[in-house]
């Protein structure tokens, strides 16, 4: 069985990075999907493009994504024949997470609806395009899922983990004082191993 995993990189990433897992994932071929818009009805437009093509040409598919990666991985892809997905860091419920970003920028929904766009001091651009878009494309996702979590996490909180995996086939394991980008030598050492596991 010829088997290919997609990787779906998260905000400020490469699809380059899918190089550095490769040896995480020895007898698959691996391949980065790459996008550089953040709107999912334009990022959800690349990843099917990718998808529609290995399936010409393999017979399994699997897939990494990290971050907003995963959202727009499930968003894409939650109607395909994904065998199994890892997801690094995920964002599982992105209303939740638009309205905690909201909540920190003292942003109401009446605010944003009247602005349309409202910049945030943390270097995110609230936007209730975004947020309708959301709402409106609900995602029902049934690929087992195994999710590596950071204790740390300061975007996803464990509550939005805990709701996704009550109400999915997934299996969590949580990385103690990890953060949600993955980056010292501890912490890629420990991403490393997950997935050799999580491969299988």
């Amino acid at each position: 069985m010829k088997k290919v995993i997609l990787y779906i990189h998260g905000k400020g990433g490469s699809h380059l990075e899918a190089e550095q897992y490769k040896k995480n994932c020895l007898g698959s071929d691996m391949i980065g999907i790459e996008y550089n818009d953040y709107l999912p009805w334009i990022v959800q437009n690349q990843i099917q493009s990718v998808y529609d093509k290995v399936c010409e040409r393999y017979d399994c598919i699997y897939l990494i994504a990290n971050s907003i990666g995963a959202y727009f991985a499930m968003h894409t892809l939650q109607d395909c024949d994904i065998a199994k997905a890892l997801f690094i860091s995920p964002v599982l419920d992105m209303e939740r997470l638009i309205l905690d970003m909201m909540s920190w920028a003292n942003v109401s929904e009446k605010d944003l609806r009247e602005k349309g766009e409202i910049p945030t001091d943390f270097g995110e651009t609230l936007s209730w395009k975004y947020l309708c878009f959301v709402r409106e494309n609900p995602i029902i996702w049934n690929v087992p899922t195994e999710i590596l979590y950071a204790e740390n996490d300061n975007l996803i909180s464990r509550q939005t983990v805990n709701e996704f995996i009550s109400n999915h086939n997934t299996h969590l394991t949580v990385m103690e004082n990890g953060e949600h980008w993955f980056h010292t030598d501890e912490q890629l050492a420990f991403l490393d191993s997950w997935m050799k596991k999580a491969i299988g």
